[in-house]
């Protein structure tokens, strides 16, 4: 998995659909439908039976029931069912385990790592297949993505379903109201920290410790990546050797010491899910909160009239040093042990159509991975995400692409180690060692 990405490069097009988006995390579902065998075709097309595990979080489960039934009036002998909820990771891990899966999986939610399920050797290889997949225009799907699917050592296991970034959050109208300065670095944005942490007598900077990879992938990747780029960020996540003992990550923790030290990360983050981080930041409790696009969606029901949502990258960078974005994608693959495989990839091959990009926009305020879906002009595209596009476009933030997610068995260790930072209970050189050494662990086992 040592595979790196070189100079990718985003067309001015991509970039400004890239950033129309918002994406997410809550709702469940469980159905069926039709009858069959276990598995082929008769004479209306596909037969037998076809299950989809798809986890239901901030986008909602809309979008998936229109394309499920649109396939399902194409696919009459076809039964399909569906495995779906905000727990549906943890209720399905016994049968990715004992090898009974079901055929096709949306990869997404706690409890779910893409990496991880290679590494277990429980998804299908789709580097040959998916070169044949065109569109309906006959653009090959490969060309028609906004960021290419996760590359493990040259194998494509998984399609990007969903484009998403991870960022820090703030709520515009107070900033406004107040007079506060939105920060551009890490000097700026300690100096507005200190000043809020003052005002408004709060810890300014909240997150999850129950789910930490919140702040790993929002505020640490960004960091990493605009200091090191694609080569630095790739090597911390593979936990290449030497790669989190590197001064320049030892310097970057040492900013994050910083934050604890002088209080301004709130000292009750360790117990609070990503729902509670999210509610106290709508009521003000705190400032700044590191989430994806799907914030704004999964909270709708909670946000107080008179608040207004800002987003800018991290700043954990210095002013020398660009602000970076991290793609952070959400792929469909298909068990490697699925029962209907044929049906699978014919689904797989179904949801990624235009029209599906179009309606999933629609539904969740989210962003299909593909190119040539116009919502600039879209009405309903929340004036933060067009001001994202300003941003974006003024090329004072850099686009820096992962190869692949970083895997649960590297993330979970590393996540406990940065509660215990955050929590002034370890300091940023122990944290780095910490790091050093799980990594090393990883590899050993691959």
């Amino acid at each position: 998995m040592k595979a790196r990405k070189k100079g990718m490069l985003f067309s001015v097009v991509a970039v400004l659909l890239a950033m129309c988006l918002l994406v997410g995390c809550s709702s469940s579902s469980s159905s069926s439908s039709s009858s069959g065998s276990k598995s082929g075709k008769s004479s209306d097309g596909l037969s037998g039976t076809l299950e989809i595990q798809y986890f239901v979080g901030g986008y909602g489960d809309a979008w998936w029931k229109d394309v499920i039934k649109d396939f399902q009036a194409k696919h009459p002998d076809l039964t399909i069912k569906q495995d779906a909820g905000p727990n549906v990771n943890t209720q399905m891990k016994t049968r990715w385990i004992s090898n009974n899966p079901p055929d096709v999986v949306y990869i997404d939610g706690a409890g779910a790592s893409e990496t991880q399920m290679i590494e277990d050797s429980q998804l299908m290889d789709l580097t040959d297949w998916v070169k044949s997949i065109k569109l309906d225009d006959g653009t090959p799907l490969m060309d028609s993505f906004i960021v290419p699917p996760s590359n493990y050592d040259g194998k494509i296991y998984s399609l990007p379903l969903v484009f998403d970034t991870w960022g820090t959050w703030y709520n515009k109208a107070l900033f406004e109201k107040k007079g506060y300065d939105v920060p551009t670095d890490f000097e700026s944005w300690m100096a507005s920290m200190k000043k809020i942490k003052e005002d408004e007598g709060i810890a300014p900077f909240t997150t999850t410790g129950k789910y930490p990879y919140y702040f790993l992938r929002g505020v640490l990747f960004p960091a990493f990546a605009s200091v090191g780029g694609e080569d630095l960020l790739n090597a911390l996540i593979d936990g290449d050797k030497g790669a989190w003992t590197d001064p320049r990550v030892e310097k970057i923790m040492g900013d994050v010491q910083k934050m604890q030290e002088a209080g301004y990360i709130d000292k009750g983050f360790a117990a609070l899910s990503h729902t509670q981080s999210q509610m106290n930041f709508l009521l003000n409790k705190n400032a700044y909160i590191p989430v994806g696009f799907w914030l704004p969606n999964e909270m709708a029901k909670d946000v107080p009239k008179d608040f207004k949502f800002g987003f800018i990258p991290s700043q954990m960078h210095e002013k020398s040093d660009k602000a970076s974005i991290v793609p952070d994608l959400r792929p469909l693959a298909i068990a490697k042990k699925a029962k209907n495989p044929e049906a699978a990839k014919a689904f797989v091959e179904f949801a990624f159509q235009k029209k599906y990009a179009q309606t999933f926009a629609e539904k969740t305020g989210a962003m299909m991975n593909m190119k040539g879906v116009d919502l600039d002009s879209d009405a309903k595209v929340p004036s933060y995400l067009k001001d994202a596009n300003k941003m974006i476009n003024s090329g004072d933030v850099q686009v820096v692409q992962k190869d692949h997610p970083m895997s649960q068995d590297f993330e979970d260790p590393l996540s406990d180690a940065l509660v215990s930072l955050m929590l002034g209970k370890m300091d940023a050189k122990a944290f780095c060692q910490k790091a050093e050494a799980a990594a090393q662990k990883y590899n050993a086992k691959k």
